[in-house]
């Protein structure tokens, strides 16, 4: 299979934008991540929803949205794809890696803060729990994919590829729900007044561990995976 090739985007339309999934919105212009990490607007598990849908879903206003995005819309900008093997190297350096070495500590802190703070009303009960929830999942599908998926696409793709990536996909659903339940224990990662500095390292933790997950998923869900997912050979 041949690694895909950017192709230079005609500057889109507020129609175009509007109709586009999140996930391709994501990939195609640069700086849109970070408006819809304002917004909450999910591109990475959920990158598959269009626009539109997705703003009334969450009771925004798309014209807005639209005209905040073209904003962003440089006339010489040009998406580039990474060929698959450099990015599946990318991806277990800068976030399997990371993220093996971001949760022990991250569980280690989250016991410390709730056994020392277990009297504060606001003492986040349940954290260490669900970090290590989130760390033998992790471990477990980083695993899969290094061990079978990724071979297979730094081999040039193989007939049986859609299998192995609809279970990646499924599993990076179950991801998402584990980052949404990570932001309601912390309160969005925000300490409260006066918390001592492993409560606010902590939370710093949480807060870089799930922006390193959103963007390892998008990478995956909608720069990755639709390259081997057309046709099998």
């Amino acid at each position: 299979m041949h690694a895909p090739h950017a192709v230079a985007p005609d500057t889109p339309t507020s129609a175009d934008l509007a109709q586009q999934t999140l996930g391709e919105i994501a990939v195609a212009l640069p700086g849109a991540t970070a408006v819809f990490r304002r917004l909450k607007l999910d591109f990475c598990c959920g990158g598959q929803v269009r626009l539109t849908e997705a703003c009334a879903a969450k009771g925004l206003d798309a014209d807005a949205l639209v005209s905040e995005l073209k904003a962003l819309v440089r006339d010489d900008a040009t998406p580039v794809t990474p060929e698959p093997g450099a990015l599946v190297d990318h991806i277990v350096s800068r976030y399997h890696e990371v993220h093996r070495a971001q949760l022990p500590e991250l569980i280690r802190m989250a016991r410390r803060v709730e056994a020392v703070h277990r009297d504060h009303p606001q003492v986040p009960a349940g954290l260490a729990a669900h970090l290590e929830r989130m760390e033998e999942e992790l471990c477990e599908h980083m695993a899969k994919e290094e061990g079978v998926l990724f071979p297979m696409i730094k081999a040039g793709g193989h007939p049986m590829v859609r299998q192995p990536i609809a279970m990646m996909r499924h599993e990076h659903v179950d991801h998402g729900e584990h980052l949404a339940r990570l932001a309601e224990l912390t309160g969005e990662h925000t300490p409260p007044p006066g918390a001592c500095n492993t409560w606010r390292a902590l939370f710093a933790g949480t807060a870089q561990l799930s922006d390193d997950l959103i963007q390892h998923i998008h990478l995956e869900n909608n720069v990755l995976f639709p390259a081997f997912e057309g046709a099998a050979h």
